[in-house]
């Protein structure tokens, strides 16, 4: 989600007689908002992103001209750091580092992805889905581990009577020259005097460590609404349409559109009246050329 919304090519338009032209001139934090001018403006939307699906708040500092009022610049904070709460006349300000910095409302654009009524700050899918994620914490846990650190044998010889040790030693060894390496994997073993294989490894599909970890997967690309297909899931029904189109629209319907459309209206807010912003979103509905000049040929 955020590499693709924080790429996406932005302009700023007005409305003049029902029509939308660009607006001119464009202002400078357009193109360049962070004041360190070195940070990019898809790093600067990136970081608005990340905070927006981690936190499910994004604060930006708007950083105004002394002389003007204007602004010049926009600054993403880390949203752990920010505090929000009203002042004694009711006013919405922001708290930086526990009081170091009180920013008022004015000096700051607070976008959040879900806000429950009566709450200032929005709720974070994080910590709403922190079973699923521990949950996914665990499986990788106890994968490392298994594979890593576990004892566990493929299998044993039994074998009637007892052994002392240069006999298990023996028999064990003279097994492992037939059947150890990959060349020998599925070579037939031959045990005589009543010995027999007992397989007692487990398999990870028997285990459902397998099927555990793809639901892990789906409930994580289901919670940032997500298509399973972009999460590399291939299994029967991940992808819901046939064309790439379809799949490339769903996504920009569903999964984009609600987090672009959030930034949008809270940039817009820094300009005038008659004026907004806008990101573009026509080059990942773009059609295959096929499908694109069947749609020349019907316009014309």
């Amino acid at each position: 989600i955020t590499d693709v919304a924080s790429t996406l090519p932005l302009d700023t338009f007005q409305r003049v007689d029902g029509r939308r032209v660009p607006y001119r001139p464009r202002p400078e934090w357009v193109d360049r908002p962070e004041p360190d001018r070195s940070v990019p403006r898809s790093d600067h939307f990136g970081m608005v992103l990340a905070s927006l699906m981690i936190d499910g708040n994004a604060f930006v500092r708007v950083i105004r001209s002394p002389s003007t009022g204007e602004p010049v610049a926009l600054s993403v904070l880390d949203p752990y750091r920010v505090t929000v709460r009203r002042d004694v006349r009711g006013r919405i300000e922001f708290v930086i580092d526990n009081g170091a910095f009180v920013v008022p409302e004015d000096d700051m654009l607070h976008i959040t992805e879900l806000r429950k009524p009566g709450q200032l700050r929005g709720v974070s899918r994080v910590d709403e889905l922190k079973e699923t994620l521990g949950l996914t914490g665990a499986l990788e846990q106890f994968a490392a581990r298994f594979f890593g650190q576990g004892s566990t044998t493929s299998g044993i010889i039994e074998v009637p009577g007892e052994l002392n040790g240069d006999q298990a030693k023996a028999l064990q060894d003279s097994f492992e020259v037939g059947h150890r390496g990959l060349r020998k994997a599925h070579r037939p073993g031959v045990l005589s005097a009543g010995a027999k294989f007992v397989k007692t490894g487990v398999d990870p599909n028997e285990a459902q460590m397998l099927e555990s970890r793809q639901f892990a997967v789906e409930s994580l690309a289901r919670a940032f609404r997500i298509p399973p297909h972009m999460l590399q899931v291939t299994r029967p029904g991940a992808m819901s349409y046939a064309s790439v189109e379809e799949n490339a629209r769903q996504f920009v319907t569903f999964t984009l559109l609600p987090y672009i459309s959030k930034i949008e209206e809270a940039y817009s807010t820094l300009l005038p009246s008659q004026a907004f912003l806008r990101f573009n979103v026509d080059g990942l509905l773009r059609g295959s050329l096929e499908s694109r000049y069947q749609a020349y040929s019907i316009g014309t």
